[in-house]
């Protein structure tokens, strides 16, 4: 009896997975494997908020397969080791996984193409499951990657992307050992406020997405009060949910919201296809300017605990650390304040927001990072959001502010966004600091450092 085995990363699906498609079609038996990997933990990736949304999408996913006659096979240790394991007692001819753009899945690619030639099982590897458009889909003339979003988007645009595969009727599962899932309980030191994950809940909030959400996107999702973002991040960065029929499905509402909905999608796919070109740009600067970045700790430890004196960056950090997600316009205005503000390494506002963040991804997470530092895509270094003008632009009534920020929850909308100008008695009462530092002192400290 043939047998396959599908090694679940960050595909943790049942709908639209090409990876899970292929195996069950090919094979009279499939084993659908999750390795705890110790790899992912070494890397010191295994963060605690996204532990427990690994947690909920893999209870999810074994409750689907047992629903279709199968179970997901549990493992832990490394990753190639024990889809070895597997292959060797199982007797499997083919594994199958998806394709990714970071160091890591290259090296794991490479390890498991190695070790299963030598175990006689074929490897596929699968494009386009976890971004709409393979990161190697299209590039420029002469080059290996676009560099400028425009033109990319022109191209990914043009490609198409791929139609979804069904979902699977029947799984059925060889004998082999498993150990236990591990339950979102037994995860401590997650964000109060964090979102449960799974499948069946990304799929839930999808359809509501696109029922309430999809029209306004257009003119409301730089809206940091009304927050009417998709939150659909989590969902993608673990696979739950496919970003090709994300496209498709926005598609067919033909709209301004829908527009501008899947243009963020390209935007995702676009850090990805520069990270698998560029995979040092995890931890290294994509264009260099020569930054001397100035380290104070202190004034590090105020941006991350939210206690900067400015009230729409405070809000979203608190909001951060709150729910282990974070409003895609706070995060540009907190990396803006750390980079351009404080002149502070954007390696260290980038590794926060991994340790935090439940849709916690390299390639958006850092290639978004290096956009505003300036050290990315695109170096402008007077791309500096102001916090007061944003705020006031963002958030007029303050209620993103006050939902955040409670100490300033009776303060009058006028001074909502510049609480240093209230009255001392009243700003004393709010207990709230003054501003960390003025905003001019970030292009003062670069002139400084550069010898200007």
């Amino acid at each position: 009896m043939s047998v396959s085995v599908v090694l679940f990363t960050a595909d943790l699906r049942l709908h639209d997975n090409p990876v899970l498609h292929a195996a069950v079609r090919e094979a009279e038996q499939v084993v659908p494997l999750f390795v705890y990997d110790d790899g992912v933990r070494a890397a010191g990736f295994d963060a605690p908020n996204r532990r427990a949304f690994l947690a909920d999408c893999l209870a999810d996913l074994d409750a689907g397969l047992r629903a279709r006659g199968g179970r997901l096979v549990v493992r832990s240790g490394d990753a190639v080791a024990q889809a070895c394991a597997v292959v060797a007692a199982t007797g499997a001819h083919q594994l199958h996984v998806a394709g990714g753009p970071s160091r890591y899945a290259v090296r794991r690619e490479a390890a498991l193409r190695d070790a299963l030639a030598g175990a006689g099982c074929a490897l596929t590897v699968h494009d386009a499951v976890v971004t709409a458009l393979a990161p190697g889909a299209v590039t420029p003339a002469g080059a290996d990657h676009y560099a400028v979003f425009t033109p990319y988007f022109r191209r990914w645009t043009e490609a198409g992307v791929r139609e979804a595969v069904p979902l699977p009727r029947r799984v059925r599962v060889p004998e082999v050992g498993s150990e236990p899932l591990r339950p979102r309980t037994e995860v401590t030191g997650t964000s109060p406020g964090l979102a449960g994950g799974g499948e069946t809940r990304g799929r839930e909030r999808l359809r509501a997405w696109l029922a309430s959400g999809l029209d306004g996107y257009a003119q409301g999702h730089d809206d940091l009060a009304a927050d009417t973002t998709s939150r659909l991040s989590p969902f993608l960065h673990f696979g739950a949910l496919s970003a090709a029929e994300l496209v498709h499905l926005a598609r067919r509402e033909d709209s301004p919201g829908a527009e501008a909905f899947v243009r963020q999608l390209a935007w995702r796919d676009f850090h990805h296809q520069v990270l698998a070109a560029r995979p040092g740009a995890a931890d290294a600067d994509y264009r260099a300017r020569g930054d001397r970045w100035r380290h104070d700790e202190n004034e590090v430890e105020a941006w991350r605990a939210g206690r900067t004196g400015y009230p729409v960056v405070d809000a979203a950090m608190r909001q951060l650390a709150h729910e282990g997600w974070m409003h895609n316009r706070g995060r540009m205005l907190a990396a803006s304040f750390l980079t351009k503000t404080l002149y502070a390494d954007w390696r260290l506002g980038a590794r926060h927001f991994l340790d935090l963040l439940v849709d916690g991804d390299i390639a958006n997470n850092q290639l978004n990072w290096q956009w505003m530092a300036g050290t990315g895509n695109d170096t402008r270094p007077n791309r500096i959001l102001n916090p007061v003008n944003q705020g006031k632009r963002l958030d007029p009534r303050g209620t993103y502010v006050r939902r955040w920020v409670p100490e300033l929850a009776g303060v009058a909308d006028r001074f909502v966004h510049e609480p240093w100008k209230l009255p001392a008695a009243d700003r004393a009462a709010t207990g709230y600091p003054p501003p960390l530092v003025e905003l001019g002192e970030g292009r003062a400290r670069f002139e400084r450092a550069r010898g200007g």
